[in-house]
């Protein structure tokens, strides 16, 4: 078949099945619900083939100046035809004028890299069953009125404006603060995710505040199935490790047309919301 009797169209609810059935062929964990999260938040588009999902790629939108291209999936039997450029045309077309941030694999690299990405660093996937930990002092459950003050402070790290994911997170899972002197000095958040959960974002001024975050929510999930996919530069790896959270692969972060304003915030990412979300 050509290439050309690929039918290009909008991604809706409809087409999660087949999403999920071609990333479970990828590997991936998502499960439905963690597709419709995605979608909740981005757009994006589908390559079908007779009516049959044989492709996908979704964009999110992080306020006027940012964006992350994300679940970029071609069926296996069909790559090698042009789709997967397709998809990315589409893509970067709906990202013009904004920084485009995404995380590759090692196989969608040179695709990446011909469209006009630079590698920005290294994404490490940690996962596995959390050990018995003693309860954490100084970090409490976020109350509704402590999202839009950790949406800032993301938005502070992140430089993008992830408010609708921040506040997503709460709705579908549970944020945990760090609080000094009656103040947030860092956040993490925790959601039902593949197999199990996943932690993240994780935001704090400093390593050791991220690791007293994690570990607040390790405390509150001993026995649990959990996955942080953390920065190569957060020092977290070692100590994951530990926790009994090995690390298992990872990706590439990547961005276009991004920024050359240096980070100026007390502020850090030290682990993703998703690989896909960041």
């Amino acid at each position: 078949m050509q290439v050309s009797q690929i039918e290009l169209v909008e991604f809706s609810p409809n087409h999660l099945e087949g999403a999920v059935a071609l990333s479970r062929q990828a590997g991936w964990p998502h499960r439905l619900e963690d597709w419709a999260m995605v979608l909740s938040l981005s757009t994006g588009i589908v390559a079908l083939d007779n009516g049959r999902v044989a492709g996908t790629i979704l964009v999110t939108h992080y306020g006027g100046a940012g964006a992350r291209i994300n679940m970029v999936i071609v069926d296996k039997a069909m790559r090698g035809r042009g789709i997967g450029r397709r998809l990315m045309d589409v893509a970067l077309a709906d990202c013009k004028g904004r920084e485009c941030r995404l995380v590759a694999t090692e196989e969608g690299l040179p695709l990446y890299t011909k469209l006009g990405f630079q590698e920005t660093g290294i994404i490490r996937q940690h996962q596995g069953i959390i050990n018995a930990r003693a309860p954490v002092e100084g970090v409490t459950w976020a109350t509704a009125a402590d999202i839009a003050e950790c949406a800032a402070m993301d938005r502070a790290a992140s430089g993008l404006d992830r408010a609708e994911l921040i506040a997503s997170l709460a709705d579908r899972g549970s944020i945990a603060t760090l609080r000094r002197k009656d103040n947030i000095a860092g956040f993490a958040a925790l959601r039902d995710f593949g197999r199990g959960e996943v932690a993240g974002p994780v935001v704090a001024a400093s390593a050791e505040d991220a690791k007293h975050l994690l570990a607040f929510l390790f405390a509150a999930r001993p026995g649990a199935f959990l996955r942080v996919d953390t920065t190569e530069t957060s020092s977290l790896g070692p100590w994951l490790a530990d926790q009994g959270l090995a690390h298992v692969g990872g990706g590439i972060t990547m961005s276009k047309d991004g920024p050359a304003a240096r980070h100026t915030s007390p502020f850090q990412t030290f682990a993703l919301a998703s690989q896909a979300l960041g």
